[in-house]
């Protein structure tokens, strides 16, 4: 038993440190980070600003929004829609209303659908101090959460890949600007795991260690 111990050890010490080091070597990962002045979301949704995405982030991605905007408007919001085509009619947006109110909602829409809200916290739904993240994958769908706060669980969108995103903030064009200063940072990462060979380390020390107990075996058969 000892011998299969230290012969399982060594199979894992002789891969492992070989497939980290290529893990990096992943070309399905993206990394984009985009950071969108105040004034971008001085518009009306009919005019939205938008913003394409230096990378194109395919099914498994993660995108956190940290929101440091100066809101001049009460009635204001800062709302991002994701986008896979701007000339499509599906998109997933996310709304962080001004203080003191600091409403929060998540909305999907569909070409089949329509659009609709999936989520909506009138009142205290978001933090400037906490991150607002975004998940898509091909397993689990859409999940969207505030710091450690879960909004949105496991929503299936039939899959998404992120190619753009506008922002807007004001209701209304005879409304007073909706933000005066600050930023909002996005960022975004997105890969496909099993292109990376770290992936499929389990599988390769779960084979090696399989081989050693049937030589094992057969070795203590023969004594």
């Amino acid at each position: 038993m000892q011998s299969f111990v230290l012969v399982a050890l060594l199979v894992g010490t002789i891969f492992l440190p070989a497939y980290a080091q290529q893990s990096t070597m992943n070309k399905s990962e993206h990394y984009d980070v985009v950071e969108v002045a105040y004034d971008a979301f001085n518009v009306v949704k009919n005019n939205a600003t938008a913003f394409k995405l230096p990378h194109e982030h395919v099914t498994n991605w993660q995108m956190e929004i940290e929101n440091k905007l100066r809101y001049a408007n009460p009635d204001a919001s800062a709302v991002i829609r994701l986008y896979e085509d701007l000339k499509s009619q599906k998109f997933i947006e996310i709304g962080m209303g001004s203080p003191p109110d600091y409403k929060f909602w998540t909305a999907v829409n569909t070409p089949e659908d329509g659009y609709f809200v999936i989520q909506q916290d009138p009142k205290i739904g978001w933090d400037p101090a906490k991150i607002v993240t975004i998940t898509h994958s091909s397993n689990s769908g859409l999940s969207v959460s505030v710091g450690q706060k879960v909004k949105v669980d496991n929503l299936d969108v039939a899959g998404f890949t992120v190619r753009y995103f506008t922002v807007y903030g004001m209701g209304s064009i005879s409304d007073p600007p909706a933000t005066n200063s600050g930023n909002l940072a996005l960022s975004v990462v997105s890969g496909d795991p099993s292109q990376n060979p770290i992936f499929y380390m389990p599988f390769i020390v779960l084979a090696g260690t399989a081989t050693v107990i049937v030589v094992l075996v057969k070795t203590k058969k023969r004594h």
